[in-house]
């Protein structure tokens, strides 16, 4: 899969995220079965996106 150069450091916005980072999520919930919950960009607790609730989905 095509990668991206642009840093996802710090990103807590799904729709902030490369076109190329957003679809390689995408296949890995495609090709496990199992949705992306979580998506951390950086060690800071603060730069983490929820896509779901993890305890509530």
């Amino acid at each position: 899969m095509p990668g991206w150069s642009d840093s996802t450091v710090g990103v807590t916005d799904y729709d902030k995220l490369p076109v190329n980072a957003r679809l390689y999520l995408q296949r890995i919930e495609q090709v496990t079965g199992v949705p992306v919950d979580i998506i951390s960009t950086s060690p800071d607790r603060d730069h983490t996106i929820m896509m779901r609730h993890p305890y509530l989905a």
